[in-house]
């Protein structure tokens, strides 16, 4: 077992993993520096949740390793996992899983208030980035009364308040309509440089790439260099064209 570069705060070798018996992962590799926005794109379907899960803990890949700031991940057991996306980690979901019973300020604080920071604290971060995501008029709403959108806004304001070295954003606008979405992408990812949080973002859209400084893409669980997906014809068949 070899550590890996010391520039990169994750690291990832020959990573597989399948979902009953279908192959999710298929041999994949790659390092992320501390700091950088890294864009995994492909179709749905392509792995990259699975890649996102396996580089989180939440999925112990069945082989390869998993490294973060040279601290092997795929040997910990399921507690030291939790702990590390508690401590050090943040996810972002498609939709907007938020509490109910709790207002935005709340659903934005509870990272912290969990990690055992005060509620003052939690407080005055979660309401500083409903701020900086222009929702804090909505800080003492609850997400029944607010609309989609708006509450996609509050899960990010939720993953970024804590601070993590390691932001994982999985489909973050797929729920949101194109104009709204590359709103919240050009928000995260200026929040994130601006505080030096690692970000590993999940999309199937060009809108990803362009807030990236680097992007690598997927196809069936494998890496591939470029991937050109044509409309589906009226036969509902399509050439796939790629490269490796």
């Amino acid at each position: 077992m070899v550590a890996p570069p010391d520039n990169d705060v994750l690291w990832a070798r020959a990573l597989h993993f399948q979902h009953n018996d279908s192959p999710a992962l298929c041999g994949v590799s790659l390092g992320v520096r501390e700091g950088e926005i890294l864009a995994v794109t492909g179709p749905r379907g392509s792995g990259k949740t699975t890649l996102l899960q396996c580089l989180a803990g939440v999925l112990p890949a069945r082989q390869g390793e998993v490294w973060f700031n040279s601290t092997p991940v795929h040997t910990m057991g399921s507690l030291a996992r939790e702990r590390l996306r508690r401590d050090r980690f943040g996810w972002i979901d498609p939709s907007p899983l938020l509490l109910p019973e709790l207002n935005a300020w709340e659903n934005a604080a509870l990272p912290l208030m969990l990690r055992g920071t005060s509620r003052r604290r939690a407080k005055a971060a979660a309401l500083e980035w409903l701020e900086r995501l222009d929702i804090g008029g909505c800080a003492r709403t609850r997400p029944p009364q607010l609309s989609r959108p708006e509450r996609q806004r509050i899960a990010v304001a939720r993953a970024l308040a804590a601070c993590p070295t390691v932001l994982f954003a999985d489909e973050p606008t797929a729920s949101l309509h194109r104009a709204e979405g590359a709103q919240v992408l050009r928000t995260l990812t200026s929040a994130a440089r601006s505080h030096g949080i690692t970000v590993v973002l999940a999309a199937h859209h060009e809108d990803a790439t362009a807030v990236a400084d680097r992007s690598v893409s997927l196809l069936d669980g494998r890496q591939v260099n470029t991937v050109h997906l044509p409309p589906v014809t009226e036969e509902g068949r399509a050439p796939c064209s790629l490269s490796v």
